[in-house]
């Protein structure tokens, strides 16, 4: 259960400081539309993530276990609350969509970086 925790705080951390960086980086460096589209994006995917775990954690944390049917429940919802909120973003042209799916592939980035890190550390534990 240490290795999970390890991994999971390494991926929030990566996440804030890539969302933060990104969003950072749109803002100097690109127009306010797509900037916003970074910001809503990794907003979206992070609060996504978050409440997943808060989620999962409840329901498979002894003595509370959940049935299936609750937690997709709620993934669902929450999928179709974000697709609303991307169609109302992208429809009303409030941000870019390419700054929005910069923005939502935050999440996806960091557990890439994790990935590429422990792979990192069994290649050079293996070396040495």
């Amino acid at each position: 259960m240490r290795i999970e925790r390890r991994l999971l705080r390494f991926i929030t951390v990566t996440n804030w400081i890539l969302f933060c960086a990104v969003t950072i980086c749109g803002f100097i460096f690109a127009s306010w539309r797509f900037a916003w589209g970074i910001l809503a994006g990794g907003l979206i995917v992070t609060i996504n993530f978050h409440l997943l775990y808060r989620s999962l954690k409840r329901a498979l944390t002894p003595p509370h276990l959940a049935n299936t049917g609750g937690v997709l429940g709620k993934y669902y919802i929450r999928f179709l609350a974000s697709a609303v909120i991307i169609f109302v973003l992208i429809a009303d042209h409030y941000v870019n969509p390419l700054g929005l799916i910069i923005g939502l592939s935050v999440v996806v980035t960091s557990i890439f970086i994790t990935t590429l890190n422990e792979i990192r550390k069994i290649i050079f534990k293996e070396a040495a």
